[in-house]
């Protein structure tokens, strides 16, 4: 199936998660995307679990409908092959720090000389227009550098934590593939490609501060930052008799609801509760009344008895129980191709739908050098006359 990219050519000279995460959605969505590995290939080709060397499973499910060639940019000859591929490509991702891609002589200016309608996006720790520019830069890093970690721990007695998902690579993919589906469309109006930065730091920070940047955002006021209804210690999955459920009244009629159903509609008759500002002002000590009349009944009453009233609920899910979740079973969203030395490979579909033009799985991720003879054959044909 041809998906909304369905032409598009894009070089992947990035490796781990933040890059691969981002072509491997706009592979979905139909773009030919040649992943450039080095002889030793991607890291996470070596993590763990895996069947078989070089295919671990983060490779394999960030990296489907992709093509493998190895190139040594060291080498002149295989120098020439990928810029052979630049020649025509449209999209170029790469996470090489700045300075090793101009040694190479892979910098935007020399690349753009040759093909000016090249988008050209660097995924990197830090902004190159600032003091932090080359800095080595992981998820748990950028997690601690951008408040994800502090905001995990604010409230007395509790540590900073990491988010237990690579959060800030698979945020910063996304922000790099807006970017690049955004360069794409303004090249059909202009012509030219450029240049996109795409900062794992400053993407995290405007991530974060969205709703944290709270009182800071009166610029010439002495307000606390942080969005405290979402920082409640008390915010969290309630225990239940028997297990663990999320639960979220929301709205005023929500609360009331929760309440009188519960058994508890003494709390429907409190002002600090039922209006909306002292609602907020009072959500630490609301929380903590919700979570004591939660551990008071079973998961399953709950569950019946909330979602009856149309209050947001659910169970919390073990990544287990995601693979049997009905929902996503009705809907296909789970698929299974065939890999030629892996067997059966499971993967989580493409989440959007198109009505013409959907993106699809075509293939499982490739194994290392898997397609050098026909993309070499490719560059052949590219070279500068």
């Amino acid at each position: 199936m041809a998906g909304p990219l369905a032409g598009v050519k894009i070089i992947d000279l990035s490796s781990v998660g933040m890059g691969p995460y981002a072509t491997q959605i706009l592979a979905d969505m139909g773009a030919d995307v040649i992943k450039v590995e080095s002889e030793a290939g991607d890291v996470v080709r070596h993590g763990a679990p895996s069947l078989h060397p070089g295919m671990g499973a983060f490779y394999m499910q960030v990296n489907r409908n992709k093509r493998s060639i190895v190139l040594n940019l060291k080498a002149q000859d295989d120098l020439e092959v990928l810029r052979n591929l630049l020649r025509d490509a449209d999209v170029l991702v790469s996470n090489i720090r700045v300075q090793s891609m101009h040694r190479l002589g892979l910098s935007y200016e020399a690349l753009q000389a040759e093909n000016p309608r090249l988008i050209y996006c660097g995924v990197y720790g830090f902004s190159e227009e600032g003091p932090y520019a080359g800095r080595p830069a992981f998820d748990d890093i950028v997690q601690a550098m951008s408040g994800v970690a502090g905001i995990q721990g604010h409230g007395e007695g509790r540590e900073p934590a990491y988010v237990n998902t690579v959060m800030a690579d698979k945020t910063t993919g996304l922000t790099a593939v807006y970017a690049i589906s955004m360069a794409l469309y303004e090249r059909e109006k202009s012509g030219l490609g450029q240049a996109i930065e795409v900062p794992m730091f400053e993407t995290m920070v405007s991530f974060t501060l969205l709703e944290h940047m709270a009182g800071a955002t009166f610029a010439g006021q002495d307000m606390p930052m942080g969005y405290e209804r979402v920082l409640s210690p008390f915010r969290r999955p309630y225990r239940t008799q028997d297990g663990y459920i999320g639960v979220l009244p929301y709205t005023t009629e929500q609360w009331r609801r929760f309440f009188e159903l519960s058994g508890y509609p003494q709390y429907a008759q409190e002002e600090r509760f039922m209006d909306p500002a002292q609602r907020g002002e009072n959500i630490g000590e609301l929380y903590e009344v919700l979570a004591s009349i939660v551990a008071t009944r079973s998961t399953a009453e709950w569950v019946e008895l909330l979602q009856s009233a149309d209050i947001p609920t659910a169970p919390v899910a073990a990544l287990k129980d995601l693979l049997e979740d009905e929902h996503l079973k009705a809907t296909g969203f789970f698929k299974v191709h065939e890999h030629p030395t892996e067997g059966p490979i499971r993967m989580p579909g493409v989440p959007t739908r198109f009505s013409r033009t959907p993106g699809s799985i075509r293939w499982a991720a490739p194994s290392l050098d898997q397609d050098a003879a026909a993309i070499r054959a490719e560059a052949s044909t590219k070279r500068k006359k």
